[in-house]
């Protein structure tokens, strides 16, 4: 029975595994986008289906006069939103763009929508002001699709062949523009438009950015969120059993190392993923994970301070480390469910995840009575032996 323990706790090691999906690369002129017919006889030269928010960009560019005329088509999150491209000629992402943001007329009727400009610095959209490129034949409308379509001309720099385009679509409230949403394709709508060869395609950046997302997650949610519980049950519960002396310590010390290594691995992503994301503060979530790496941190020195088992003060360290060790753990499955939160991901995992976590909930309740009943066994006998 007591091996049959063991092996019980030895099965709950789980690997995790996360598929990337691969970015998409769509040629010019190809996919859904060559059917789009538009009003008032406006052609463009090519054209390309974006893999993020469902939305399409058409262009003609005339290198001779560097005059970019360009349509954009995406569909709002909801009835009534806002949707908006632009060319960031400073970097990638929001800071620096030149944006132009369609959104509902004041007082219109009838689903009008009119293109204001923004001159976008840091990460908050500012108010509407002159762009660098100028702009002309501005225009929106909306399509029998339900997509809103954003049509302009903008002067470029001369010589210019490639540039970063961003785009993305939010809710509008009370006639205020309110902000996107800060997860999944929002987060990833950007990448380059070749104006010379014709061909767009989604950031690599931005597929490299949820392939990082996704590594900080499955990092913090395998030590913080699997092993460290593990290593806590092997050391509850493997220790009443004398014949498991001292192989529930070994194994308690290499779950728990096993479990901060990868940690450590998870909170550098999650320093790296804030470097990366400028201007976007998960603040409880990052608090607690600092806390958790901090305390994990110094739970790992502590081993090096650990009394022997006959020294005076081995019950105050017992308490201090016990009470550190449940706080971690307890600190750690709450920020890996704020973490997928914030991830937004699909519910299987999220399911997956508690699966696990009830199943060593389950695994330390059983134990817990094994190992109480035998310890109350063993003070019957220990009064039986002492009263003989």
């Amino acid at each position: 029975m007591r091996a049959m323990s063991v092996i019980g706790v030895l099965l709950l090691s789980f690997m995790v595994t996360v598929v990337a999906a691969p970015t998409r690369v769509v040629a010019a002129g190809g996919g859904g986008c060559a059917a789009e017919r538009f009003s008032d006889n406006r052609v463009y030269a090519a054209c390309s289906d974006l893999t993020r928010l469902g939305a399409s960009v058409h262009w003609t560019y005339d290198a001779a006069s560097s005059s970019l005329s360009v349509a954009f088509l995406a569909a709002p999150p909801s009835s009534g939103g806002w949707v908006a491209w632009g060319l960031n000629p400073t970097g990638d992402g929001m800071s620096g763009t030149q944006a132009l943001v369609a959104l509902p007329k004041s007082g219109g009727s009838g689903g009008s929508y009119d293109i204001q400009t923004y001159n976008i610095q840091g990460y908050t959209l500012g108010k509407p002001g002159p762009l660098t490129y100028p702009t002309s034949d501005l225009a929106a409308e909306v399509g029998a699709d339900g997509r809103v379509r954003m049509f302009g001309t903008l002067k470029l720099q001369n010589g210019t062949g490639e540039v970063n385009q961003v785009w993305q679509v939010g809710p509008v409230a009370s006639g205020s523009i309110v902000p996107h949403a800060m997860s999944g394709d929002n987060m990833a709508s950007k990448g380059k438009l070749n104006l010379v060869t014709g061909a767009s395609s989604s950031s690599g950046d931005g597929s490299s950015l949820l392939r990082k997302r996704n590594t900080h997650g499955v990092l913090n949610a395998v030590s913080w969120g699997i092993l460290l519980p593990m290593g806590a049950i092997f050391a509850r519960y493997l220790k009443t059993f004398k014949s498991a002396d001292p192989a529930w310590f070994y194994l308690h010390v290499a779950c728990q190392l096993i479990g901060y290594g990868v940690g450590v691995s998870g909170f550098a992503t999650g320093i790296h993923l804030g470097n990366l994301s400028k201007g976007i503060t998960y603040s409880l979530h990052r608090n607690i994970g600092i806390a958790v790496f901090a305390l994990g941190t110094l739970q790992i020195f502590a081993l090096f301070l650990r009394p022997k088992k006959d020294h005076k003060y081995r019950v105050y360290w017992n308490a201090y480390h016990h009470s550190v060790g449940y706080t971690i753990i307890i600190l750690g499955i709450i920020n890996i469910f704020k973490g997928m939160s914030i991830l937004d991901v699909e519910l299987k995992w999220k399911t997956g995840y508690i699966v696990v976590i009830s199943i060593l909930g389950v695994v330390a309740l059983i134990l817990e009575a094994v190992t109480w009943s035998i310890i109350l066994k063993r003070r019957k006998e220990e009064n039986k032996a002492s009263n003989g």
